[in-house]
């Protein structure tokens, strides 16, 4: 066959792309990414204005002059960033000024780090969670063509949430980035890529076998021709003040002599008492009075010819940074800022990234948020900000490192905003029930009896027993309940009446307070009553090893009434915590659970309380205490001397969170008679 103008090759209208498996279905149709199909609702989980609740619930007026911004609260999301983004796109898309990201870009890293137990300098080893540890198998999963059909899809929701005049840094390796530039080409097309950066992180080293890999590459892409661009500038090398800056001042301060004409015709000025004209071709680039308030500060100087020259100071000179930064080191082991989290960048670097292309008050996200840099940054520099990110500890360590700027930036009289804690919660898991289920609940049963290893039972003694584990009965509550202490009173009679001795109650979500109701059921009616959290792992396609199935947190606490100021006054009491050990190491977990048993309180890392909790409302942060690197020591019980406005019975919330970033709440009643 010929192949010519009116017979073209079929390869020949093809553009140069990259092409991955998973680009084009079996139909050779480009796949596009169903932003509606996976929106879903956020759950507002908690609120937090840390010093505004602080100081109310104390019974004083909040201080006006330091009071939070209230334009905008600030959100941090706990989730698959997929479907966070997709969620989000309802109200920002298009209103999100800057983006950065920091996914992860290394299939051989070692995300294994030390998290400190108790009051002393001890550590215990934190894997990556099971979670983070299925999504990041799931990114390579099938090598190059699962990390870019995967990144394809974040990069093209971030693309849709960004403004007109909206940029985005995409922080990745040198292994990856080839591919990430072909993708962002793509997406946001060549002309507007703006810079490629090397970031030089760490010093020179090198191998047997290789160069020594010193750097990060950042890629800068901007949505249209109209991105927003501030030039940052950077303190001069020694280099360059040794060779530029040369004459000195009797007082040891350097300077050097500049030309003061630039190109292009131009008048003759005044200098003191010479009227001089500039060289031929050349104009004096200050006005008059600019050249006088120079003359009167002695900052300009006459060569031996007559021709005048500006002093430079080298203390007040600054350079343009150019797109290889070499100026920004890692966080050192003793910096404030350091949080012991494994891929934590310094607060310098996303201060370069956010004062360049974004101005104070405009909207920044990063749906890769780690421990929270971008956020911590984008608050003291008078910026919103959206974060989310796949991994509860993530999430834990964002939210203490974001309190800790509240109650910094209300100390020094400095504006600052309020935030919230989203997941997706059950919608999550109705998503995975729709797609992978086909919605049918029974299947949902069967996949959490296969997964706890549990025999399904066809002819059980009630509609509440699904199945049989050893000695055990099982009841596999559904994806849409939070398991309630009605369902406990009856799974715990119907197990009496079936002449069981043991129950596993296996739920997604359990109503605040039930430990403490079971302990009672169990006295009652002799069976023991497990509760057992549904992990969200096995939501994860294909998935054939079964993960961790451990029973929730045991939380108490009681109310400490008295007096303060002359007011009657409440304050919360932890009494005893068990952790749930969920996301420990394998090879740690039976002496961590001996130890967890003797002494729980050195395995909290977080604790905060809502003095008027309301049912069904999100956690409102009235008083909080948590260990950080530097002060490991934990309160136990509460100082905020909370002043109820009238008397009667009040519910306060106390949440827990510990030092792998689970979280377990309890309920207490306050009787404030």
């Amino acid at each position: 066959m010929t192949f010519g103008p009116g017979n073209p090759h079929p390869l020949s209208p093809l553009k140069s792309q990259l092409v991955w498996e998973g680009k084009y279905d079996e139909y050779g149709n480009r796949r596009e990414v169903d932003a509606a199909g996976l929106a879903m609702p956020l759950q507002k989980i908690e609120t937090v204005d840390e010093p505004r609740a602080r100081t109310e619930a104390q019974g004083r007026l909040f201080d006006a002059h330091a009071a939070h911004l209230d334009d905008f609260r600030n959100m941090l999301v706990w989730g698959d960033n997929k479907l966070v983004m997709a969620s989000l796109l309802k109200d920002f898309r298009g209103k999100v000024d800057l983006i950065y990201i920091d996914p992860p870009f290394d299939v051989g890293a070692d995300f294994t780090m030390s998290v400190g137990i108790g009051d002393a300098n001890e550590l215990a080893e934190k894997d990556q969670s099971v979670l983070e540890m299925v999504a990041y198998r799931d990114m390579w999963g099938k090598g190059t063509n699962s990390y870019l059909h995967i990144m394809f899809e974040r990069l093209a929701l971030m693309r849709e949430l960004l403004a007109e005049h909206g940029a985005i840094f995409v922080h990745v390796g040198w292994n990856v980035s080839h591919y990430i530039k072909a993708i962002l080409d793509e997406l946001f097309g060549p002309e507007h890529l703006i810079n490629e950066i090397i970031w030089r992180r760490t010093g020179t080293h090198g191998t047997t076998r290789a160069f020594g890999v010193i750097h990060d590459t950042i890629l800068l892409y901007a949505k249209s021709s109209a991105y927003v661009f501030v030039p940052p500038t950077t303190a001069l090398t020694p280099e360059y003040l040794a060779s530029h800056y040369t004459q000195t001042e009797p007082d040891g301060r350097r300077y050097q002599l500049i030309s003061l004409h630039g190109a292009g015709q131009g008048p003759q000025r005044r200098f003191g008492s010479k009227d001089l004209a500039p060289p031929p071709g050349r104009h004096w680039a200050y006005a008059q009075d600019r050249i006088d308030s120079l003359l009167a500060e002695g900052k300009i100087l006459f060569t031996s010819t007559g021709m005048p020259r500006l002093k430079r100071y080298a203390d007040e000179a600054r350079v343009p940074v150019p797109s290889i930064w070499l100026d920004i080191p890692v966080i050192n082991s003793q910096a404030d800022e350091r949080l012991d989290y494994a891929t934590q960048k310094p607060e310098a670097l996303l201060e370069r990234v956010i004062t360049a292309a974004s101005a104070e008050g405009s909207l920044v996200a990063d749906f890769f948020c780690g421990s929270g840099t971008t956020g911590a940054v984008a608050e003291k520099l008078g910026r919103r900000w959206l974060m989310a990110d796949l991994g509860r500890f993530a999430i834990h360590t964002s939210r203490k490192r974001l309190i800790d700027i509240q109650r910094d930036l209300h100390a020094g009289g400095e504006p600052y905003r309020a935030f919230d804690v989203f997941n997706l919660g059950r919608y999550e898991r109705q998503w995975w029930q729709k797609e992978t289920l086909k919605g049918a609940d029974e299947d949902h049963r069967r996949v959490v009896l296969e997964f706890y290893k549990a025999e399904p039972l066809k002819s059980a003694p009630s509609p509440l027993i699904h199945g049989r584990k050893g000695v055990a009965f099982c009841h596999v509550d559904g994806i849409d309940s939070v398991f309630s202490r009605d369902e406990a009173k009856a799974l715990a009679r119907a197990a009496k009446e079936a002449g069981a001795k043991e129950v596993a109650c296996l739920a997604w979500e359990f109503e605040m307070d039930l430990r403490m109701v079971c302990n009672a059921l169990e006295k009652e009616h002799g069976v023991k009553i497990k509760l057992i959290q549904i992990p969200r792992e096995i939501m994860e396609k294909n998935r054939k090893e079964p993960p961790p199935f451990l029973e929730v947190a045991t939380l108490e606490a009681t109310p400490v009434l008295h007096t303060h100021d002359g007011k009657r006054a409440v304050d919360i009491k932890l009494k005893r915590f068990i952790p749930s050990l969920a996301e420990v190491p394998t090879k740690e977990l039976e002496a961590l659970q001996e130890r967890a048993v003797k002494n729980g309180f050195d395995f909290i890392d977080f604790w905060a309380i809502d003095f008027d909790f309301k049912n069904g409302g999100p956690f409102n942060h009235h008083w909080q205490d948590y260990r950080t690197r530097r002060d490991r020591s934990l309160k136990t019980v509460s100082e905020q001397h909370y002043v109820y406005p009238k008397s009667g019975r009040y519910t306060a919330c106390v949440k827990v969170v510990d030092i792998f970033g689970c979280d377990t709440s309890v309920t207490v009643e306050v009787d404030n008679a």
